[in-house]
């Protein structure tokens, strides 16, 4: 169904004109989104610097959104944007970065209806700004909204709802995330890098798996991606003795207490969603006829066939 709701959306029509939008609206040089690849000495101090910058973020609270959004709702656009970042490969930090402004945006401004077309709307823009900001290639504005979407809007209703979430937005794309610190949690972990791809891999999984719940909104991405990573690590034997007391040394800012919660509830959910085991199939008996009954009828009725003809030589 083709949506076009430039009657239903008057704020969606934006007064910027082409020099903001070219320009970028602001400030973005104390924000951040993707992991760092640099040497050891400056990667210490980018973490010092993100640690620094979380503590003059302010955190979206469950308890105090701009307008109450019904979780299970919530849940089903947030599965959207992820389905879609399976079916073209998106990079996880896409996926992390399109719920951020899904949330933000609703932390700050206020929807006509809190289901609907509405929150189909905003999920597909901020997909689509997620997916301009971290990928290559983008796909084109009808073939982002892939099988699963209740409603199809056109290019231009897009268009006028992503300037909206960036107005809201005031513009900052880029955020501090909890793959940032991956890959310095996984060398602190595993120095010799011999673990480091599973284990960041392994994390990011993790983080996308719990980005449905709203339970997170109270802890910072750096509590997030150590727990993310503490995970991982008890996975391997070799880590299996890691805890929340080891991250918190891995650099100043990090709170035992934090990571231990966050912690238990990865725990919790990723345990609460993995598949049942399946129950044991017992090995299926092929029934056949019993082997002496067929060659059993075969030899009379060769014995009668043989008697038959012995008799009409006889006679």
């Amino acid at each position: 169904m083709s949506v076009s709701c430039s009657d239903c959306f008057s704020d969606l029509l934006c007064g910027e004109d082409s020099t903001i939008i070219l320009s970028g609206g602001g400030d973005l040089s104390s924000e951040y989104s993707s992991d760092l690849d640099s040497p050891t000495a400056e990667v210490e101090e980018s973490i010092a610097g993100l640690l620094e910058d979380e503590r003059d973020l302010t955190g979206i609270s469950s308890r105090s959104t701009h307008q109450p959004i019904d979780s299970s709702v919530r849940g089903e656009s947030v599965a959207w944007i992820l389905k879609v970042q399976r079916y073209y490969g998106f990079h996880p930090l896409t996926a992390y970065l399109s719920v951020n402004y899904f949330d933000r945006f609703l932390h700050s401004h206020h929807l006509p209806k809190m289901s609907g077309w509405p929150l189909q709307l905003l999920s597909v823009a901020c997909l689509s700004l997620a997916a301009k900001m971290e990928e290559p290639l983008v796909p084109s504005l009808l073939d982002l909204q892939v099988d699963g979407a209740k409603f199809i809007f056109e290019p231009r209703t897009i268009q006028r709802m992503e300037l909206l979430v960036l107005r809201v937005l005031d513009w900052r794309l880029r955020s501090i995330s909890p793959f940032s610190y991956l890959c310095f949690f996984a060398l602190k972990i595993d120095p010799t890098g011999t673990f480091t791809e599973f284990l960041t891999s392994r994390a990011k999984d993790i983080i996308l798996s719990t980005i449905q719940e709203t339970s997170f909104f109270e802890y910072r991405p750096s509590s997030i991606a150590a727990a993310a990573i503490l995970c991982a690590a008890n996975d391997l034997p070799n880590f299996s003795f890691i805890t929340a007391q080891h991250a918190e040394s891995w650099c100043d800012g990090l709170h035992k207490d934090n990571i231990m919660s966050c912690h238990q509830l990865i725990r919790q959910i990723t345990f609460s969603i993995k598949p049942k085991s399946q129950p044991k199939v017992l090995p299926q008996l092929r029934v056949m006829p019993r082997a002496s009954t067929i060659p059993s009828a075969f030899i009379i009725i060769i014995v009668i066939l043989i008697l038959v003809i012995l008799l009409l030589l006889v006679l």
